[in-house]
């Protein structure tokens, strides 16, 4: 028996081959896989983001960024709640002037998959010393390469692959080595109110600016039916003097006129 060989995301090799120099048909042709996955150090990575409200809309919200960027998020679900100073609220509680915080938590985790199959067949087609094709269980040629220098046990006698022919059963084991990495997030956004305005220094004076209400006009003064005591008749009198004698002149000229 051969020891198997590693072999990674090239195809299907043919690692540990027992070979049974027999022509009779294959009854237990089948291929089983078994598959391991081995985790390696988990790296973390946090990003946080600083923001503050700019407006609300609906479930729309503008932020302005610290990097002065306006960030549109569109949609917010109801079901989002931010931790504001201890309190859980919602999109719709948002005011503008809250300071938003997001936290990214990265987590990314290498690990190998390795997936061991065991195969069972009859050669089918053999191109040595490359490569051989078995006809398997469920009717299906599937082609396997065979690593350079692979040797194979036939009744006790080590043979390369140009002592492979068709009809023989092979049984082989695969071996199929994938890293991958597999990536977690984890998200957090808690939010404060917008700071109080400083109070002011004791020594110096505080100065509050008040609004007066408009006063109505006051009403005119009502015209004094009679003169103040301050006034005097004389004019009249005066007045009415002249024109007595005005028409004691006019009767006058009238008379000599008419020779009375």
């Amino acid at each position: 028996m051969i020891s198997g060989s590693h072999w990674m995301k090239a195809g299907f090799v043919l690692g540990t081959a027992v070979i049974c120099a027999a022509l009779s048909d294959v009854s237990c042709a089948q291929v089983q896989t078994q598959k391991t996955t081995t985790a390696g150090h988990p790296t973390k990575e946090v990003t946080v983001e600083h923001g503050e409200v700019v407006l609300v809309e609906g479930n729309d919200l503008l932020i302005k960024m610290d990097d002065g960027s306006i960030r549109h998020i569109p949609n917010v679900p109801d079901s989002v709640k931010i931790d504001v100073d201890g309190r859980q609220v919602g999109v719709h509680e948002l005011k503008p002037g809250m300071h938003l915080h997001h936290t990214i938590t990265t987590v990314s985790t290498p690990q190998v998959v390795t997936t061991v199959q065991n195969v069972t067949g009859k050669v089918w087609h053999v191109s040595p010393p490359s490569s051989v094709i078995l006809h398997l269980e469920d009717g299906t040629n599937q082609s396997f390469k065979i690593p350079k220098g692979q040797e194979f046990n036939i009744n006790g006698q080590m043979v390369d692959a140009f002592g492979l022919k068709k009809g023989m059963i092979v049984t082989a084991t695969k071996i199929v080595e994938e890293p991958e990495t597999v990536v977690s997030q984890h998200r957090k956004i808690t939010g404060t109110m917008p700071a109080p305005p400083p109070a002011p220094p004791a020594d110096v004076p505080i100065l509050v600016a008040t609004r007066e209400a408009p006063t109505a006009e006051a009403p005119a003064a009502a015209t004094p039916a009679e003169l103040p005591k301050t006034g005097s008749n004389l004019p009249l009198v005066g007045l009415l003097g002249l024109l007595c004698l005005c028409a004691a002149l006019g009767v006058k000229l009238l008379r000599v006129k008419l020779g009375v």
